[in-house]
């Protein structure tokens, strides 16, 4: 197997073990287990209860989804629109074989709308870690046909979000590319950003598909676990544990020459 994706996979596995709900499992099952830690047990509860209640949930997710959405004049002032994977969906009778899922559908509307309203070229980006189709392919083959934007870039080598950066921006820049609408999820658009400019491009934030409530009325369903809730609290920690990992593996740029 290839170093780049024995470290993919390395990363999915120690990313399930940390996420939930194998995290918080984990340390119940552990301090269940071992009298003297028992007190993990009592983390792990906590930790599921923080990940699933609306209003904790609600404090995780506010702080990622900062950008606003773009205005059409804003887009106006870019040059081409980038939409990034999230994933696919491997059992897809309906379609007849492996298609996107679910949150990159949510993305490609989004970007097929804006793409739609600003005549801007797009590029969709999305590799195939289980060497599978690569998901770009899938995305531009749903752009076209459902909703008939012509595709002009497929980024399809990525097996992350800084290799579709990386990636993406030899696509734009082979062609002059310098500044671009960026299109993912409003939670995952730090991370995103960070790393489409750490590749040299000027980003302009395209999000999309919030998780968070900006309803300042607390109710008291709030303090009750619901399914919406667990769903927005994996994609919150995902991004908040991803966050961590991609600046602990950012090379620090050297300190500028004396004169």
């Amino acid at each position: 197997m290839e170093p780049a994706l024995i470290a993919f996979w390395a990363k999915k596995i120690i990313a399930m073990l940390i996420l939930p709900p194998a995290g918080p499992l984990l340390l119940i099952g552990l301090g269940l287990m071992v009298a003297r830690l028992r007190t993990l047990a009592w983390l792990g509860w906590l930790y599921a209860l923080v990940v699933s209640l609306p209003i904790t949930v609600n404090w995780l997710t506010t702080p990622l989804e900062t950008a606003p959405p773009i205005s059409l004049e804003a887009l106006q002032q870019t040059q081409a629109i980038v939409i990034l994977g999230a994933g696919t969906r491997s059992y897809a009778p309906e379609y007849g074989d492996t298609t996107v899922n679910g949150l990159a559908l949510e993305r490609l509307r989004y970007g097929a709308k804006l793409a739609r309203d600003s005549g801007r070229p797009l590029l969709v980006a999305g590799g195939a870690p289980e060497r599978r189709t690569p998901e770009a392919l899938m995305m531009r083959e749903v752009i076209e046909e459902e909703y008939g934007i012509v595709v002009r870039w497929a980024e399809s080598a990525s097996l992350d979000t800084r290799d579709n950066a990386n990636l993406s921006a030899r696509l734009l820049g082979a062609e002059g590319i310098e500044h671009i609408a960026l299109v993912t999820h409003a939670a995952h658009m730090p991370r995103a950003k960070a790393a489409f400019e750490a590749a040299g491009l000027r980003v302009t934030p395209a999000p999309t598909a919030w998780l968070s409530n900006p309803d300042p009325e607390i109710e008291w369903s709030d303090f009750i676990p619901n399914a919406r809730s667990a769903y927005a609290g994996w994609f919150a920690t995902h991004e908040w544990v991803g966050g961590l990992a991609y600046r602990l593996t950012t090379p620090t740029p050297p300190p500028p020459a004396r004169q």
